[in-house]
This record gives C-alpha cells, sequence and structure tokens, in this order.
C-alpha cells in the first residue's frame, strides 16, 4: 500500500531506466529523513536488478531538484536536543556516499534550484547535467551552518580558489560555472530535457548524452579567477576580508560585504573545513569530518539563530553569536572536529578518492 511518505519520493522504471522524482514542489523537494531512506531502499533494489541499466533522479514541478534538507525542521529538533537531525544527517551521508559509488549510471538532472542536501543526491552521481535554468549552491553559511552532503569534497577539489569563495559566500552559480567547478558534467538545454529522458528508456547513456550535451551560456567565474584565487589563499578569514577590501574593482568588495553578513563562526569552521577536506582523500572520510561538525553544529547558537532569521521568522537580521570574526577563537573552531566515539559515521571508505 502506498502511503503519503511514499508520495514524498516517485518511483517508476521505463525501459531500462529507473527514475527517482523528488516530490515535495511546495516544499521546493526539500529532503526528509523518509525521503532518503526511501531512495537508499529503490537503489538497492535496482543495483540488483538486471533489467535497469540506468537510474535517473529528477524533482518535481518547475523551480528545481532540490533546495536541501527540510531546514525548519532541524529549526524545530536542535532546540529540543537534535538527535533527530543527527540521525537524519547519518543516513543522508551514508546515501551521499552511495550515489558516489553506484555500480551503475547514475544520472541526475540538475534543472532549476539545486542546493545543499540537493547537490548531494546529485552532484556524486556519475553522470550530472545542468540546463540554463540551474542554480547551484552550497548556500550553508547563511544559516550558521556548514557545507555537508560532502560539499566540502566537491568544493575542495574545484579548480584554484573558487570552491572556497562558493563555500563562504554560498553564492549560487549557473551552468557554466557548475561544470568549471566540477560539480556538473553535461549542459543539455532544459527544452530537450523531455526527449532526452525518453531516448534513456531505450538506449543508454554513452549513446544518448552525446546528441543533446551543447555548450553552455558563458559563466562568471572563469574571469574572476585573478582577484578570487588571490583572496582566498589567504590564511584566515579575516585576511580573506582584508584582501577583497584592498581590492580594486566592486566585484571583490561586495564579495567581502558579504561574507560580513555570514555566521563568523560558520565563515571559520567552513575554511578549516575545506582545508582539511582536501588532504582526507576518499568522500567517506570527508562525510565522516562533515558528520562531526555537523553535529557539533547542533549545539551552536548560530544554527538555530540563522535558521530562525532566514525561514522563521524571516526578518534577515540573525544576530550571531559570537558576533565577530575575531572572537571566534582557533579553540572554537577545533572544537568542531571533535571525535564522536561511539558516535562516529563510519563509512568505510575504499581506497579510491
Amino acid at each position: 500500500m502506498t502511503t503519503a511518505d511514499d508520495e514524498q519520493v516517485l518511483l517508476r522504471t521505463e525501459g531500462h531506466t529507473a527514475h527517482l522524482t523528488l516530490n515535495r514542489p511546495r516544499a521546493l523537494n526539500a529532503l526528509t529523513h523518509t525521503m532518503v531512506t526511501r531512495i537508499d531502499r529503490a537503489l538497492t533494489a535496482w543495483e540488483r536488478d538486471p533489467a535497469v541499466e540506468t537510474v535517473v533522479i529528477t524533482g518535481a514541478g518547475e523551480r528545481g531538484l532540490c533546495a536541501g534538507g527540510d531546514i525548519v525542521a532541524v529549526y524545530t529538533d536542535a532546540r529540543a536536543g537534535g538527535a533527530a537531525s543527527a540521525a537524519f544527517w547519518a543516513d543522508e551521508y551514508r546515501l551521499n556516499a552511495r550515489i558516489a559509488r553506484f555500480r551503475k549510471p547514475y544520472v541526475a538532472l540538475m534543472d532549476g534550484i539545486v542546493m545543499g542536501g540537493g547537490v548531494g543526491v546529485s552532484a556524486h552521481g556519475s553522470v550530472r547535467i545542468v540546463t540554463e535554468r540551474s542554480r547551484v549552491a552550497m548556500p550553508e553559511t547563511g544559516i550558521g551552518f556548514v557545507p555537508d552532503v560532502g560539499g566540502t569534497y566537491l568544493l575542495g577539489r574545484a579548480p584554484g580558489e573558487l570552491g572556497v569563495h562558493l563555500a563562504l559566500t554560498g553564492r549560487a552559480v549557473g551552468a557554466a560555472d557548475a561544470l568549471l567547478c566540477g560539480l556538473a558534467d553535461h549542459f543539455v538545454p532544459s527544452e530537450l530535457v523531455p526527449r532526452l529522458m525518453a531516448d534513456l528508456a531505450r538506449s543508454s547513456v554513452d549513446e544518448v548524452l552525446p546528441r543533446y550535451a551543447h555548450r553552455p551560456p558563458p559563466g562568471e567565474l572563469d574571469a574572476q579567477r585573478g582577484w578570487i584565487d588571490q583572496a582566498y589563499a589567504a590564511g584566515t578569514v579575516e585576511e580573506i576580508v582584508d584582501r577583497l577590501h584592498t581590492m580594486s574593482g566592486t566585484a571583490a568588495k561586495e564579495t567581502a560585504e558579504t561574507l560580513l553578513t555570514r555566521s563568523p563562526t560558520a565563515l571559520k569552521v567552513t575554511l578549516a573545513a575545506l582545508r582539511r577536506a582536501r588532504a582526507l582523500g576518499p568522500l567517506e572520510r570527508v562525510l565522516e569530518q562533515e558528520y562531526r561538525v555537523s553535529c557539533a553544529a547542533l549545539s551552536s547558537p548560530d544554527l538555530v539563530e540563522g535558521i530562525r532569521a532566514q525561514l522563521v521568522d524571516k526578518d534577515r537580521r540573525p544576530r550571531w553569536s559570537p558576533g565577530t570574526l575575531a572572537e571566534v577563537t582557533d579553540e572554537h573552531v577545533a572544537a568542531f572536529f571533535a571525535p564522536l566515539g561511539e558516535r562516529e559515521l563510519g563509512l568505510g571508505a575504499t581506497d579510491s578518492a
């Protein structure tokens, strides 16, 4: 019997292709724990099914694939102790790792808004498609949180310091910049997507994609690499902000002002997490680090305050604590990376990165 929870992720097969459709369009397909569990069960069945050659994930509605996790639920839970959020993240991060290791082509249609947890269920796939409507982001510092779902792994591998720029600012990028940063593989105009999906039912991804992949419209980041790489190579967030303020051009100065609106704690922890991620190796190791950071964030005042300001009261005036970068000490940052003992994620990484 199909339940209301089952309807949040629609499953179907068409020819040789199995389809996952995130189906909470009014919530921009934000992920719940039930949705994560349902996706995982479906992948288990399809990986074993010889009739299924390809898996495709899409989002219902016209606005996007997925805006992230159900952050308002995290807000409510964090105020009650955070146990449910920690359990959700554990299963979500396991799913992210599973998608990265899935043994069949996993095609993510990253059309429209793809943020936070939406990146986690798409950008670890083997075939990642963006359109002219795509807006891809890890916007966590704006709610007092830190990029997760393997976001620090992905952004840590972006060219130069582009990943640090996107992680600290939370900036959304379009198709060309998503391709540049390694968050996507192919650009397909949105008007061609229905035909692409229909052809995947009959033919393999390798046969179909070359007929639909196009050159994307120009992006912005490649032309900005000079000042971005120079600024974000600095050792601390304070120095990054200082460098941005002293650079010529409005883009760098506006970026500095954007950073000063973000949670000071989240900025410093994010910078540390990205730089640590680059040395950790496989995705699983990075997800284990992100789980420590996420669990620590549940007891940090900025996560609850950031969600309150952006999504609950919507006054857009978070009161961060500490309120300045100078007040966030190295010891404060280090505490976010403390081992969790028996609560560690323990993903058992493969040797491949």
